[in-house]
């Protein structure tokens, strides 16, 4: 690449006036210097890639410290000069610059867990400073563009498909659709290069006079507009295979049926006359329905500005046309970096700010798993847009096929998290109703409401759903700490002792916990049994035993015998059923674990039904006092008393809770998993009897996993 120092410093200084030679000139050796004998897969000097990388910056009229980082952005990665050398020669800022991107070259973003991780941690970079992803993308676009050099078809493929995965998206959302169009045809090349080919023969089969239809159509528009006082430049180009074949398959249509495959860009002086001139195209040539969208009035979330409509052109021929002006076409290219603020010595932190990166920081900090942070913004990426609008008119952009609880969230969290109905257009509707282009939408509320977990399922925006989430969490962890005290209260009364917070303050440190409350939050979850607790305060095993009820006093497990087994050999009861004397059991042999017990009515026997050699017939040898694991599941009515209801009805007739999990909530009910120790069949039964005379009881179920 003949490239000096002296050019790149040339072709910088033409838009930016406080560029230093000096300090290109330098950046420029450093950079040739420390990747002296190093090579690139094509054989090529390493060197060449990080001047390619600054001259395409260059290009896109970036400032000096942005080409700078693009010289350097190898070197702290691949030779042995630090930041701190970078700093001392070059400053802070450009150091920062070039920590940013080294830091992103190292991440191997792999699929899965690793993926998610460093997507993450490439939108908090390319957050701080914009800069960052921006030397990236080029990086990565050079490096596209010489992927015949890298032997393995392996590792091209991978590259490539990781870059319509990441970086074709992010160029997309930066709106720097030059970098966007060329990652997207050149990886398509390589991965699927059949079908490229295909395409473009098909191209050529569908368009073979385009050569000629392309300049007649230009400038017959050209004409038309001028002869109506419009100044225009109107350019014409057939579609990308990559954006035709994405159409194709997100329509579900065949080349034939595409409307737009040649597309033709008017540039026009100002946002009037592009209007003039939709209007003056609409009346000489057929409008198809359905195939205008007005991006000036409502910009894309990355701020491309353009008004597009389909027509029966000249000729007869299907087209697209894109209206804007000069500026707008200057950014629909360039993207951020048309944004690029030069006067009164302004720093690029000052310039344009990103919505859509302050929205995906807010899911970050609102995930509670890297793989869901992936999920949502790449749920967010890939979607298109529709506009609507609040009551008092305020514009909301959301991805294509979001309902109302996205909309609730969009406009604010405590919206969503109070939501209780939706009226769209004036009408009462679900709340789960998808959003259309142009309504007009009114999120009901209630102090009293709250998200229901299955909008989860429903909603599609990252920002809805990390809410949901998160607000379920903390709901959870309140439930948590309400059952952990019911819980702790009733064994102190069992125990005939009045509980004090002081007391268990001795308890934190045995349990290596941090505060009391996190100690009820283990309770409620089952974690910690209340009685170990009070088994550590009141160690007194024989006033313990005096003061407990005489079901605690239990015979041991292993005396209640199981006819059919062999002598010593290790039974265990299985967890899906929980199997109690009195009902007819089998067991499952399992080399080297013994003998697993099921109900014989228990449904994960279905996986066994092949293995006939593996079923042993057992039964129960007798009804002792041991005591077994039993599991309910209740629905009972959200009404003060309604748990402790429940829990006097096991407690009088001799059943013993072990765990009480809230699986849902609502307005009107609560779903329990109680877990309870009782003696067999029968005395389950008759606990589940005794719960459904309660006033509080909608039903109750024996429970199995």
């Amino acid at each position: 690449m003949n490239i000096t120092a002296s050019k790149l410093y040339k072709k910088i200084s033409k838009y930016d006036t406080v560029v230093s030679q000096e300090t290109i000139q330098k950046a420029y050796l450093l950079s040739k210097k420390a990747h002296t004998n190093q090579y690139r897969s094509s054989g090529e000097e390493y060197f060449t890639h990080p001047l390619a990388v600054a001259d395409y910056l260059a290009e896109m009229k970036l400032d000096s410290s942005t080409i700078i980082t693009a010289l350097l952005h190898d070197v702290v990665e691949d030779t042995e000069i630090t930041i701190q050398n970078i700093s001392d020669q070059f400053g802070n800022e450009i150091s920062r610059l070039v920590d940013g991107v080294t830091k992103l070259s190292k991440l191997d973003l792999k699929f899965g867990f690793a993926q998610a991780e460093n997507f993450r941690k490439l939108l908090l970079a390319s957050s701080d400073d914009i800069r960052v992803l921006l030397v990236k993308l080029a990086d990565r676009l050079h490096n596209i563009r010489t992927i015949d050099g890298i032997i393995s078809n392996e590792k091209r493929t991978k590259i490539c498909f990781e870059t319509l995965e990441i970086f074709a998206p992010l160029a997309e959302r930066l709106g720097i659709n030059a970098i966007q169009r060329e990652l997207e045809d050149r990886c398509f090349a390589v991965l699927k290069p059949e079908t490229r080919e295909s395409i473009l023969k098909r191209l050529k089969l569908i368009y073979s006079k385009d050569e000629l239809n392309i300049p007649f159509i230009t400038k017959e528009i050209e004409e038309l507009l001028k002869k109506n006082n419009i100044n225009s430049k109107v350019t014409g180009r057939v579609k990308s295979s990559y954006s035709i074949w994405k159409k194709m398959q997100y329509k579900n249509l065949s080349m034939d049926q595409l409307s737009d495959i040649m597309a033709f860009r008017v540039n026009v002086d100002d946002v009037n006359s592009c209007y003039k001139a939709l209007g003056i195209l609409h009346q000489e040539y057929t409008a198809i329905m359905g195939r205008f969208k007005d991006y000036i009035s409502a910009p894309k979330r990355n701020g491309y500005q353009s008004l597009h409509s389909s027509l029966i052109g000249p000729k007869k021929t299907k087209i697209e046309v894109q209206i804007r002006t000069y500026i707008m076409d200057q950014f629909a290219l360039n993207g951020v970096a048309a944004h690029w603020i030069y006067k009164e010595g302004k720093k690029w932190s000052e310039g344009v700010k990103y919505k859509w990166v302050r929205e995906l920081i807010q899911i970050l900090e609102e995930s509670n798993e890297p793989e869901e942070f992936l999920e949502n913004t790449k749920l967010e990426m890939y979607n298109d847009q529709i506009f609507c609008f609040t009551p008092k008119g305020n514009l909301i952009i959301l991805p294509k096929g979001a309902n109302a609880v996205d909309f609730s969230y969009a406009v604010h969290s405590e919206v969503g998290n109070a939501a209780v109905g939706v009226k769209i257009n004036n009408k009462n509707r679900l709340i789960t109703t998808e959003i259309k282009n142009g309504d007009q939408v009114e999120i009901l509320t209630s102090k009293n409401g709250f998200p229901d977990p299955q909008w989860i399922q429903s909603c599609i925006t990252g920002r809805a759903k990390s809410a949901i989430r998160r607000f379920i969490r903390n709901r959870e962890i309140k439930e948590f700490l309400h059952l952990g005290t019911a819980l702790l209260q009733k064994e102190y009364r069992q125990q005939k002792k009045r509980m004090h917070e002081k007391s268990l303050i001795k308890v934190i440190n045995q349990f290596e916990l941090s505060n009391v409350e996190e100690l009820l939050i283990e309770i409620g979850k089952g974690n910690i049994n209340s009685r170990e607790v009070l088994n550590f305060l009141y160690p007194n095993k024989d006033k313990l035993q005096k003061t407990l009820p005489s079901l605690k006093k239990t015979i041991p497990k292993e005396s209640m015998k199981i006819k059919g087994v062999v002598s010593g050999m290790a039974i265990h009861y299985a967890h899906c059923c929980h199997p109690l004397p009195g009902e007819r059991i089998v067991g499952i042999v399992t080399t080297g674990k013994g003998i697993t017990v099921h109900a014989l009515d228990c449904f994960a026997l279905e996986k066994f039904n092949d293995m006939p050699e593996i079923w042993l017939e057992i039964s129960w040898d007798r009804e002792g006092q041991s005591f077994h694991k039993g599991s309910l599941v209740a629905i009972l009515a959200n009404e003060p008393g309604s748990l402790a209801d429940v829990t006097k009805i096991i407690s009088l007739n001799e059943g013993n809770i072990s765990n009480i999990q809230v699986v849902s909530r609502d307005l009107d009910y609560y779903k329990f998993n109680i877990d309870l120790e009782v003696k067999n069949i029968t005395h389950l039964n008759q606990i589940i009897a005794a719960m459904r005379l309660s006033q509080f009881v909608e039903s109750v179920e024996r429970g199995k996993d």
